[in-house]
């Protein structure tokens, strides 16, 4: 249980963009730096608050160049511009910075003059989403926790691009070019601490080869994926929400266990082709099966059955933790079938 909370935590800490957007209230008193008083010079195409002097707002402004950055900045915000490159020069006094947005400008691969980014030692979280990328920019600063790079045009992992990333947390790849053979086995060597993956709305039809272990939170709706390797999970040990939405999955392209994985919490399976439902794990929370070719639900198959590890055997003694299930856009009449809810005490929710 106290498993399950941690992951339930950390899924609404790292995935509410709510908190990234508070971050100008959140850093309003500024540790101690050594710039003045007399130091408070501000580009005169931006603004700078008084009340939160390290913060730099630069968006909306039809700007075409980076201004040079004062050296007090923790916070830039550039986007929603007409910026097609990332200088050096802009950026040399600017050895404080821990987020930069440019989000919905022009940039690309070839406008980003190499070492521009790497030398922001203390960055964190870089946001390049809305640009004109098409592979994912190297070299990055080994201290960034996190990088979106949605709605690009990304298609190309040039090898070594990560392996240095060992800080980094979440990476937001979602709606761009990506094909299965943009991934090879070492493409994510180096993620270490990667705990959310998205890359939903792209063009894979396998899943993304050796992931990093530590990965929690995996997003591949909208692609048109057919089937998951045998064992695919043991590899991600941790994993807890996997999202499937939309691809093309069929019963022959699970794998013989289905998705009974311990640590998964919540699956989804939306908008396939299955006929049957898979096997689950007694942890598993939430699962939604909607808008598939489901005819019926064998409850003999899907009710999942003690584990012969004693740990998990103890956890069993509750009974299946399932509380929602949704199965409406499928072949099933109602009414529910009353093993079912023997089966799954927890149900509170039932869609059909």
């Amino acid at each position: 249980m106290a498993t399950t909370i941690y992951f339930i935590i950390w899924t609404l800490f790292i995935t509410d963009r709510a908190w990234t957007r508070s971050v100008r209230q959140v850093h309003e008193v500024n540790e101690s730096e050594d710039w003045a008083v007399d130091d408070f010079d501000c580009p005169m195409e931006c603004f700078c608050p008084p009340s939160f002097p390290t913060a730099l707002y630069c968006e909306n402004r039809g700007l075409k160049e980076i201004p040079a950055i004062p050296s007090r900045i923790w916070y830039l915000y550039l986007e929603n511009n007409l910026i097609e490159t990332i200088p050096e020069k802009p950026f040399e006094n600017a050895t404080q910075l821990r987020w930069i947005n440019l989000n919905k400008n022009k940039i690309t691969n070839y406008g980003i003059e190499k070492g521009a980014l790497s030398q922001l030692k203390k960055l964190l979280f870089l946001f390049l989403e809305d640009n004109e990328l098409e592979e994912v920019p190297s070299p990055l600063p080994r201290s960034l926790e996190q990088l979106q790079l949605a709605r690009n045009k990304v298609s190309r992992i040039p090898q070594g691009t990560f392996s240095n990333l060992e800080n980094l947390t979440l990476l937001d790849l979602q709606h761009n070019q990506l094909l299965d053979h943009a991934f090879q086995r070492d493409t994510f060597k180096g993620l270490k601490n990667l705990m959310q993956l998205n890359m939903a709305k792209n063009a894979l039809r396998n899943m993304p080869p050796r992931l990093p272990a530590n990965t929690m939170q995996l997003f591949l709706d909208n692609n048109s994926i057919e089937g998951i390797p045998e064992n695919y999970f043991n590899v991600i040990p941790k994993v807890a929400f996997l999202r499937l939405n939309h691809n093309k999955l069929s019963d022959a392209g699970l794998p013989s266990r289905g998705f009974d994985v311990s640590s998964i919490l919540d699956l989804q399976l939306s908008h396939n082709r299955l006929t049957k439902v898979p096997r689950i794990s007694a942890h598993l929370q939430h699962l939604h099966l909607d808008h598939n070719k489901i005819k019926s639900v064998n409850v003999s198959v899907i009710c999942p059955t003690p584990s012969a590890v004693p740990g998990e055997q103890d956890l069993f003694s509750y009974g299946p933790r399932l509380s929602y299930l949704r199965l409406d856009g499928n072949e099933i009449k109602p009414p529910i079938p009353m093993d079912l809810m023997t089966c799954f005490g927890l149900l509170q929710a039932v869609i059909i």
